[in-house]
């Protein structure tokens, strides 16, 4: 067992998930990384050091997800901070989207982050610990794209989950919040990267004309670890400025 919170990251291998695993890190997490590409995430624990774990899971899958939790309580402890960023977008027509492919992407990243978050709740609650779940949702879960319906559809679902698990675990002082990306320099991203009449419609809602980095996302989901910190060290004289910033 570790003496260092555990923090999960799911769809760490790369991109976003990479960038949150670092920053989380530096913050003196122990690093548990998860990703269905398998070699990816290995190379992703290997770069990071620090005693970071590599796993592979497929987080549209319920039963990889439980077996995944259950080693790492085995192993390591409960989970203190998770990160829910697994995802994927299937571009195409709405009248020609397929129903698998929708599904495919929901169970992803809707289902997948509702198991995990459930799953690692039910740990902090027995452990009493007051930890922190952050879920990947994005720009798109209020801004349409045509192209890509299930993406969308998915991402609400995400900021309402968000929202109602906030308020089912407060009552154990459990955070739960998400974070809402824009256009990120991402593997993701590539085909906008590619096609200049697409990156000048994006930069046309841009206010600050340059793409996000993924860190500029990672800093935001280690601000949660963080502002516990700066609270739990406070002196009692300074908790109401810490708090009311």
């Amino acid at each position: 067992m570790t003496q260092k919170p555990i923090a999960l990251v799911t769809g760490a291998a790369q991109g976003i998930g990479y960038a949150c695993a670092e920053a989380l890190a530096e913050d003196g997490a122990q690093l548990i990384l998860a990703d269905i590409n398998g070699e990816g995430v290995a190379k992703a624990a290997e770069t990071l050091g620090g005693g970071a774990v590599a796993m592979v899971c497929d987080m549209s899958d319920a039963s990889q997800i439980s077996a995944m939790f259950d080693e790492i309580e085995a192993k390591h402890g409960a989970v203190e901070i998770l990160v829910n960023n697994a995802g994927v977008a299937i571009a195409g027509d709405f009248l020609e989207t397929s129903l698998d492919d929708f599904q495919k992407v929901v169970d992803i990243n809707l289902t997948g982050t509702f198991l995990a978050s459930q799953r690692a709740a039910k740990g902090m609650v027995a452990n009493k610990i007051e930890g922190a779940i952050v879920n990947m949702s994005s720009v798109n879960a209020l801004l349409a794209i045509p192209s890509i319906a299930s993406y969308c559809a998915s991402k609400g679902g995400v900021m309402q989950l968000t929202k109602a698990a906030a308020l089912s675990l407060a009552p154990h002082n459990i955070r739960v919040n998400a974070v809402g990306p824009g256009s990120i320099d991402t593997a993701m991203l590539a085909g906008v990267n590619a096609n200049q009449a697409a990156m000048d419609m994006v930069m046309s809602r841009t206010p600050l004309k340059r793409i996000g980095e993924p860190r500029d996302v990672a800093d935001a989901v280690a601000f949660w670890r963080a502002r516990r910190q700066s609270i739990s060290q406070a002196k009692p004289s300074t908790l109401m400025a810490v708090a009311s910033e």
